[in-house]
């Protein structure tokens, strides 16, 4: 099985990265960083050694929606496109088909604070609403992971959802979550030309 956001031109080049879909032989770069506390304590799942995260990584439907950013030839980061249906009634549902798509990311934090996180993910919303013609992208994190939300926020994403206590964290506690999104007509309000 294909992802669907396959059809878009990869790979795809920023400034100083390389976006393009993730394969099997990047289980390795993404577990060196994803074990890490800071990362691994975000992340829904992580596998107990690099074996059996390599083993999750390459499942379809973890595979399929993967892609990674690279700099200079490593690996520092991963993003997740997972294309959905929006909702419609009955007699337009049809219609609603494919037109959004949950996104989402991991990084290095050896990479981070250098603007590489926005970079990628920007050039993530481009690809989204301009080549697969998406009219619709969301994002969630734990109200606590502040770097995930601010990422949403400076890539112009809104936030439109405050749950409290509604995820389990895998330390016990029940915490706050956030949702974020953005329509294809906001970006292009704000996108600067291509």
């Amino acid at each position: 099985m294909t992802a669907p956001y396959l059809d878009a031109p990869w790979p795809i080049t920023t400034e100083h990265l390389l976006l393009r879909p993730a394969t099997a032989e990047d289980a390795s770069a993404v577990w060196a960083y994803r074990r890490l506390p800071e990362v691994a304590r975000w992340m829904t799942a992580l596998p107990d050694d690099e074996q059996a995260f390599a083993a999750r990584f390459v499942e379809p439907d973890r595979l399929g929606p993967t892609l990674v950013v690279e700099r200079d030839g490593a690996v520092v980061g991963d993003l997740m496109v997972r294309i959905e249906d929006g909702w419609g009634q009955t007699e337009v549902a049809e219609q609603a088909k494919g037109t959004q798509a949950e996104v989402g990311w991991a990084f290095d934090p050896a990479a981070q604070g250098r603007g590489l996180a926005t970079e990628a993910v920007r050039r993530l919303l481009d690809v989204c609403f301009t080549d697969l013609r998406l009219r619709r992208l969301t994002a969630l994190c734990f109200a606590d992971n502040a770097p995930s939300w601010r990422l949403m926020e400076r890539v112009g994403m809104r936030r439109e959802g405050v749950y409290r206590a509604d995820s389990l964290h895998r330390d016990g506690r029940w915490l706050d979550s956030y949702a974020y999104a953005l329509l294809r007509e906001e970006w292009a309000a704000a996108a600067p030309p291509r």
